[in-house]
């Protein structure tokens, strides 16, 4: 599967990443180049490709800070399969966690959803095709008819290799050419009225008008939970044996066209192929981000209790980061060349309690930074997704118009910065905390005629906080 951002440059790469994430250049400067590289390894022969394996990123920094996010971008922007994964799953107290070779169950899962999507994409065009001819019949129904063959008598040979015909037959055979005439003038009339009718879909005159389509009945439910490999519909087990069952279904002509556009799209592709391709992309071209990597690490102080569990999951981890081959029930899948991506805040542990094996395969080691007052200030207006504008345009549907004014913007930015070195450093979460809150009561009285502009000055963001900031400074103090 090609990748747009293959053709991208490390630069071009991180200046897309700026479109989402403010600052944090070191980490992205790391992921472009491992993405480039993979580029650079695919141009290269089957030999060395085998040779070069991927170098996993360790990315180190408080909550909040842009690790996750960093990686996720990546992932949308390439269209590649991507699992985020808490390593924390895997430690659960009393039982053993779960079966680390799910990440990589979980990752063929996503391949094959971006795989089946981009060729149902490809099918949609004739699909559209065959879905309008099916609305049309559904409205129309009928049209030009064949005349069915007629049954001739085993004594029609006999009577006719004179060239005799009985009165009978005569009768019949024009009957019959009546009967075609009618037919053909039916036919012609009919398609006529059809291609009004098909006039008026494509002008979207109809969407709104109820027609009863045939549809595929998938019964839900009959499933067998096979563990971890998830579950398998038992309707699958039998294959093709089993007849494909239908329903009539009553919808609108907006509804039916997506529904029969899906379905026909569905017939149309090679699921077997579909298959073969994504377990390639998944492994060519596959991103595990593993979140909480430091809470798996055993600090030198003790090593008795959980901390057991702990360097128990490092091992089970280790050999799928090395390469090792998992089975899936779409199939064998390889990890050699799956990019690891792992993150945490290490503010116990540090990066060298990781078992040695493990920290080898993450040789890339990123530090993330503290957001500062003036990253906050970028967070909340730069970004094409900024919280500000989603806010914005979250109001505009209940008709009113929320504007923030420059100095509201910065002392929300303080505020943030205030609260988080005060109380607990949640990073950029903690715009949503105040955001949330500060729009709280106007959200509230929504909708309301009255109101079709609403000002936030600093006068409105520091009336709202001034208190709250003055509670948790002298909390602190208190035993």
């Amino acid at each position: 599967m090609a990748n747009k951002l293959y053709e991208m440059t490390p630069r071009e790469i991180v200046e897309e990443l700026d479109k989402y994430i403010i600052g944090q250049d070191e980490a992205k400067k790391s992921v472009a180049v491992a993405l480039r590289n993979r580029y650079r390894r695919s141009r290269l022969s089957e030999e060395m490709q085998e040779e070069i394996t991927p170098k996993n990123i360790l990315m180190m920094g408080p909550t909040g800070v842009g690790k996750t996010e960093i990686a996720r971008r990546l992932a949308k922007l390439m269209d590649a399969p991507f699992v985020k994964v808490e390593a924390t799953k895997f430690t659960e107290v009393g039982y053993v966690g779960r079966d680390v070779d799910s990440m990589v169950r979980d990752l063929v899962e996503a391949s094959i959803r971006i795989t089946k999507q981009s060729r149902l994409e490809e099918k949609y065009a004739v699909a559209d095709e065959i879905a309008e001819e099916k609305i049309l019949e559904a409205i129309v129904p009928g049209g030009p008819k064949k005349p069915a063959d007629k049954q001739n008598s085993p004594f029609d040979f006999i009577m006719n290799s004179g060239g005799y015909k009985t009165q009978k037959q005569l009768y019949e055979e024009e009957q019959a050419r009546k009967e075609e005439e009618a037919a053909r003038q039916n036919g012609e009339d009919v398609t006529l009225v059809r291609e009004q009718v098909r006039q008026q879909l494509r002008d979207g005159k109809l969407e709104d008008q109820y027609i009863e389509i045939e549809v595929t009945d998938a019964p839900k439910g009959n499933q067998l939970d096979v563990g971890e490999g998830g579950m398998v519909a038992i309707g699958n087990i039998f294959g093709d044996m089993m007849p494909k069952k239908t329903k009539r279904k009553k919808v609108t002509v907006r509804e039916a066209r997506k529904i029969l556009r899906e379905e026909e799209a569905q017939n149309l592709i090679d699921m077997d192929q579909v298959e073969e391709d994504a377990l390639h992309n998944a492994e060519q071209n596959g991103i595990i981000f593993i979140d909480e990597i430091d809470k798996i690490a055993s600090g030198s102080s003790y090593k008795s209790g959980a901390d057991v569990s702990r360097e128990g999951v490092q091992r089970d981890i280790l050999p799928i980061v090395e390469g090792s081959v998992v089975n899936t029930k779409h199939g064998p899948v390889r990890t050699d060349h799956i990019l690891f991506i792992g993150a945490g805040a290490f503010h116990t542990a540090k990066p060298t309690d990781l078992i040695p094996e493990l920290q080898g395969r993450f040789p890339i080691r990123v530090e993330l930074q503290n957001l500062t007052e003036e990253t906050f200030l970028k967070i909340l207006t730069v970004p094409e997704n900024a919280l500000t504008k989603q806010h914005k345009a979250l109001l505009e549907t209940e008709g009113v118009e929320i504007e923030f004014t420059d100095d509201a913007v910065a002392e929300i930015a303080h505020m943030a910065y205030l609260m988080n070195e005060t109380t607990e450093n949640i990073g950029a979460r903690r715009l949503h905390t105040i955001l949330e809150k500060l729009l709280e009561d106007i959200s509230f009285s929504l909708p309301d005629p009255e109101k079709d502009k609403i000002v936030i000055d600093q006068e409105y963001v520091k009336e709202k906080f001034i208190e709250k900031i003055q509670e948790e400074d002298l909390e602190k103090f208190i035993i």
